[in-house]
């Protein structure tokens, strides 16, 4: 049986280095002990493909956790027909992960866009009608576009340009084309909404930027340029529907599997903030990764989206925004807006649920906000993440906290 005394917050921090094999998630049970875990996974250990699979590379998305770091707890402290809450679900991983055990689900989240990628992810298809649309709407694209690829001018009459300065200025003529087109036959079809994904994927490609920063381009880059991704001379990107069929037929794939494995337990997706979002429900727990004091803005990171989209934004509610910094008057907002979405979720778990937090907290920020909201901490699994992508070589860790709710 795991350590019931009240242990110190130090004491309450597991190590799991001493343990060489790294955690298989589909071996782990209610049974399995903190410290039998071993979170540290090496590339080998656990590959891109692995922690990208089916719907979880639907979309690029910054700061999302591993689908397997959710497993492992989902496992562990819910069961099937239990319902777990992410009050920050941003792209949607404890909702699908939740899916496939047959556990219920809601996520929150103030971004339009994150809400729309998650429902998305977790829909239900008719697999045959969902492939026709796809390959429906690129092939009217591709009839109306492509026959004057290296003209100036519009071959086709009915189309109209936007007068959308975003769009004006951050894509090529040719490429914006194509990707207007796309959006006005949106509606012709009945997956809209998964539509809407493949066009915003393609459009962050499409975008005129360098090929080694996509996550937050400052300026659109009309000159050739060295490229620090490819070694060498690249040029800025002209088309769109390269990629328009690239992530049509990625999307496919990865829909595809992903209705093999989901099953038919519910998943609901609230647009709103989750200090105030009313849920229809009790929970059984949380897991989620709350956003990092003064790191990304969520809306800005797919602004492409938004403005093509024409989403709603609610940016200046974005708790830890980076244009809020991360100065100790902001780091003291953070903790009580964090706070006070624990606060409120609470509200809708009974005593014992557990609340479980996935978090870089480098800062130690997290310590003194269980008890204002209402939890006592019960346990701390600390792992290492190695620095797979980007030209980011320091060690990065991050803590998954387990706090109980009294």
């Amino acid at each position: 049986m795991e350590q019931t005394r009240l242990l110190t917050n130090e004491e309450k921090r597991v190590s799991t280095y001493h343990i060489e094999t790294p955690t298989n998630p589909s071996l782990v049970t209610s049974a399995t002990r903190l410290d039998e875990l071993n979170l540290n996974w090496r590339e080998k250990d656990l590959p891109e493909r692995e922690r990208t699979k089916h719907v979880h590379r639907l979309h690029p998305y910054l700061g999302k956790f591993i689908p397997q770091l959710v497993e492992i707890f989902l496992r562990k402290y819910f069961r099937a027909g239990e319902t777990a809450y992410d009050p920050f679900c941003g792209s949607g991983t404890t909702l699908v992960e939740a899916n496939v055990l047959n556990i219920h689900s809601i996520g929150c989240d103030i971004a339009a866009f994150n809400c729309l990628l998650s429902r998305v992810k977790t829909a239900e298809y008719d697999v045959a009608l969902m492939k026709k649309e796809v390959f429906d709407i690129l092939t009217q694209v591709e009839d109306r576009t492509q026959a004057t690829l290296f003209s100036q001018q519009w071959a086709d009459d009915t189309f109209k340009d936007t007068d959308n300065e975003y769009l004006l200025r951050w894509f090529a003529p040719q490429a914006r084309k194509e990707l207007l087109i796309y959006r006005s036959l949106i509606l012709n079809y009945r997956y809209q909404e998964l539509l809407k994904v493949i066009l915003s994927r393609a459009a962050r490609s499409a975008r005129l930027t360098t090929h080694f920063d996509l996550d937050f381009p400052k300026q659109p880059q009309t000159e050739p340029y060295y490229c620090y991704k490819h070694s060498r001379i690249c040029y800025p990107v002209q088309e769109a529907f390269k990629f328009l069929k690239r992530y049509s037929l990625d999307t496919i794939r990865r829909v595809e599997r992903y209705s093999r494995l989901r099953t038919k337990a519910e998943v609901t997706v609230l647009w709103g903030d989750a200090r105030a979002i009313s849920l229809s429900r009790k929970i059984d727990g949380v897991i989620t990764s709350p956003p990092y004091v003064g790191l990304i803005d969520y809306h800005e990171q797919h602004r492409y989206a938004y403005e093509l989209l024409d989403l709603p934004t609610n940016s200046e509610n974005e708790i830890g925004a980076s244009f809020k910094g991360n100065s100790q008057s902001a780091k003291e907002a953070y903790q009580q807006e964090i706070a006070s979405v624990f606060a409120h979720t609470g509200e809708y778990m009974d005593s014992g649920k557990r609340l479980i937090i996935v978090v870089g907290d480098r800062d130690k920020l997290y310590d003194d906000i269980a008890a204002q909201c209402g939890f006592e901490f019960e346990n701390t699994v600390r792992r290492h993440v190695n620095r797979r992508t980007g030209r980011r070589a320091n060690e990065f860790f991050e803590e998954v906290l387990i706090w109980r709710k009294k």
